[in-house]
């Protein structure tokens, strides 16, 4: 099955949590937490502007984004998960 987002709306990966620390302290499961920042794997068509037309979005597929974490709605999908987030909810893309 394939996600095909609509309007304003764009499809992430989110990146896993570290289990190593850059000091190189394993982290135990329970204290990781998900970070903020994920890849995109598809994006909609962009708003829909009273002319009829389309507005682009800022962000399109295979770039990293940064995006707040208590946004965005989690499916799982053939045991992957997804966050499905407005594009107003991306903070930023890093380059």
């Amino acid at each position: 099955m394939k996600l095909v987002p609509l309007g304003e709306k764009v499809i992430v990966r989110q990146m896993d949590a570290e289990t190593v620390t850059a000091g190189g302290i394993a982290l135990p499961e329970s204290a990781s937490e998900k970070p903020s920042q994920g890849k995109v794997l598809a994006v909609g068509d962009g708003k829909l502007l009273p002319d009829g037309t389309h507005a682009p979005l800022q962000v399109c597929e295979g770039d990293k984004v940064i995006f707040d974490k208590y946004f965005g709605c989690k499916i799982t999908l053939n045991g992957e998960e997804y966050l499905i987030l407005n594009e107003s909810e991306i903070l930023a893309v890093v380059g």
